[in-house]
């Protein structure tokens, strides 16, 4: 047999060499996450040996100290230079760098050496950070499937995912991964929606329920009917949130990048003018106006500073993708913190989405199933909830549809087309025509209103032949997720396009006062505005395409993960991969303890440089101090950024019941 084999591309390649790209790979991999930490481990040693063989061989020791300089110092250096070169600016990798060179020249290796170590550790720590929030948040990366196994008339097939079509079926047997999003067919089983929802409980799944790529099957053989394509899946769309997300740095973190550069240009001048000024006014000699310079430049270096925001930024974010809190960036994380209200759209956020019919009155001479039966043919185009629960109505009762001609959504409104020669209209009563509208049909628009129903009215040029009334189910965790953000002191506030009656009554369920219904999309941005208004930055939480243009207002948008669409998902700021609105509550207190942290870090930083400053000047410091109080703060804000990874069980908020 021929070891090699062809490409897709066409490219002959051998086993073996994949093999060895693939190792290649992970040494690149293990290296990135291990180099720095054993550079720094390195480093320490080659002081330990240097200190050591001091008293003996001067010569030797300084061989070691310059191995700690090098193995030590390389990789700080070298993003200095390349910043210095590149971006022709200075950043505080290369200030230490000089003030540790600097120590050297005049004769304090150790102490340039110490530098350098501590330098480098708090370095790999800083690195540690970044690459556990990247290894938390692209664990899922992981859960990736690559094939599925494809049935077509009776026979199995194992193909990539990228092959998978609408409507393809794809058995899923016990411990496999589900390879696209799709709808249960045959068979039951628990499966693991870890990697999608955050929630580690195995979810049962049935004939027509719902299943997700990446997700992991459990003791049943499941058959599936594909509905996204690999591009379009859940899974794919986390992914491209998750990239969004590493690159985007909060306003915080871009200001202090601006504010390093111009104080490591200042530091800079002040270190030349104490080396140049005191030999001529202070009767200093050029050492000790060397040495003070130099102490000067360890100890105003703004490495805390720096490293006060983004490791808790990005510890912060890596802890709430576990719980299935997906920020695109920081600075969300950063605005969530400080809003003061938050607006819910109805359909689909507090409720289900999942409407059904629950009266169906006629008119004219009509009966309900014929009422029934020319609704779902009208509504058979739409892609609307409401339309969706009244076509499967039709169809659980066995009901044929005919498709309707000129089909147009009057967007908001409702529908209207041509059926049977006439044009036909179904949607809100206020589409309904003034001279159409008689007291029988008020009435009962009224009654079914007063009961929280989502009412829709359906008319030819004759008027109203029936009236069809529907009821979403409000989603078991609203009612606690409201009171949760009530006890935060936010104000909640709903926004739909349901008519008044029925958005109060579900508001009044659910325990919100402050409701706007009625609303067209464009309705909503400007409710989103006034909002903004009155009580400052405000918060939107939405799911379907017409909430995107409110999402992108608002100051945090929030879209529903799993029932969210394409629109909402790549609009908003923060998704709910499980869809539980409880978890709000959770982020909004996360940014305020990250918020709360960042503070922490930026006035303890800033009071150890006062203060090593001061103490520079007033008195005098030794170097070796100056490291030490330097660098060991920018441990200990490192360090305290990192408490954000650890996980908290919920938000101590008082719950109802």
């Amino acid at each position: 047999m021929n070891p090699n084999f062809e490409a897709a591309d066409g490219c002959v390649k051998h086993p073996e060499m994949e093999s060895s790209r693939s190792l290649g790979a992970e040494k690149k991999e293990w290296l990135y996450r291990y180099g720095e930490g054993l550079a720094a481990l390195a480093c320490g040693i080659f002081i330990g040996v240097a200190w050591v063989i001091g008293s003996t061989s001067q010569l030797w020791s300084v061989i070691f100290y310059l191995l700690a300089f090098a193995v030590g110092g390389f990789v700080k250096a070298k993003e200095g230079l390349l910043t210095l070169i590149v971006e022709r600016d200075l950043d505080v990798n290369l200030l230490m760098f000089v003030a540790a060179i600097g120590a050297a020249s005049i004769g304090y290796w150790a102490e340039g050496a110490v530098l350098i170590f501590i330098f480098s550790f708090s370095g790999a720590l800083e690195t540690y950070t970044m690459d556990r929030s990247r290894r938390d948040i692209f664990s899922l990366m992981d859960s990736k499937p690559e094939t599925g196994v494809l049935i077509k008339d009776g026979v199995e097939t194992t193909v990539a995912i990228e092959h998978l079509r609408l409507g393809d079926i794809v058995l899923v047997k016990p411990g496999e991964r589900i390879p696209a999003d799709g709808v249960v067919k045959q068979g039951v089983s628990a499966v693991n929606q870890s990697s999608i929802t955050g929630e580690s409980v195995p979810v049962d799944k049935g004939a027509g329920d719902e299943v997700f790529a990446g997700t992991l099957n459990g003791q049943g053989a499941l058959f599936i009917e594909v509905s996204q394509l690999s591009e379009s899946t859940l899974f794919a769309k986390i992914i491209r949130l998750v990239q969004e997300a590493q690159s985007e740095k909060p306003a915080s973190q871009q200001f202090m990048e601006r504010f390093e550069s111009i104080y490591a240009k200042i530091s800079i001048l002040v270190c030349i003018l104490l080396i140049v000024i005191p030999p001529f006014t202070l009767h200093m000699s050029w050492n000790q106006a060397f040495y003070k310079a130099m102490v000067f430049l360890v100890v105003a270096s703004p490495c805390a500073l720096v490293a006060s925001i983004m490791p808790a930024m990005l510890s912060a974010i890596s802890n709430s993708a576990r719980k299935g809190l997906l920020f695109k960036g920081g600075a969300h994380l950063e605005n969530l913190a400080t809003i003061k209200a938050i607006a819910f759209d109805k359909t689909g956020t507090l409720t289900t989405g999942k409407p059904v019919v629950t009266d169906i009155i006629s008119f004219q001479g009509y009966d309900k199933t014929e009422v029934l039966r020319v609704a779902a043919s009208l509504e058979s185009l739409s892609g609307h909830p409401l339309a969706k629960a009244i076509v499967l109505e039709a169809q659980s009762k066995g009901m044929e549809m005919e498709r309707p001609t000129d089909f147009l959504t009057l967007t908001g409104w409702g529908i209207q087309a041509h059926w049977k020669g006439d044009l036909w209209k179904i949607g809100k009563p206020a589409l309904l025509e003034d001279r159409f509208m008689t007291d029988a049909v008020s009435a009962v628009i009224d009654r079914l209103e007063r009961e929280g129903k989502t009412v829709t009215v359906m008319h030819h040029s004759q008027g109203a032949v029936g009236v069809i009334a529907l009821r979403d189910n409000i989603r078991s965790e609203a009612k606690i997720a409201v009171t949760m953000l009530k006890d935060l002191g936010v104000q909640v506030a709903m926004l739909t396009g349901d008519q008044h009656r029925t958005a109060q009554a579900i508001a009044k369920e659910v325990g919100i006062d402050l409701v706007y219904s009625d609303l067209l999309p464009e309705d909503k941005v400007n409710r989103i505005k006034e909002l903004n208004v009155t009580y400052g930055k405000v918060a939107m939480v939405g799911d379907g395409i017409n909430d995107a243009p409110a999402l992108a207002t608002a100051t945090v948008g929030i879209a529903m993960g799993v029932a969210g669409s394409d629109a909402a998902l790549e609009t908003a700021d923060l998704v709910l991969m499980n869809d539980d609105t409880r978890k709000i509550a959770e982020a909004i207190e996360l940014g305020k303890r990250t918020k709360s942290i960042v503070k922490q870090n930026i006035i303890f930083a800033m009071t150890v440089i006062a203060l090593l400053i001061s103490a520079n000047f007033i008195q005098g410091i030794a170097l070796p101090l100056g490291v030490v109080g330097h660098e060991g703060s920018t441990i200990l804000v490192i360090l305290n950024g990192l408490r954000l990874l650890r996980q908290r069980e919920g938000v101590r908020i008082k719950t109802p019941g």
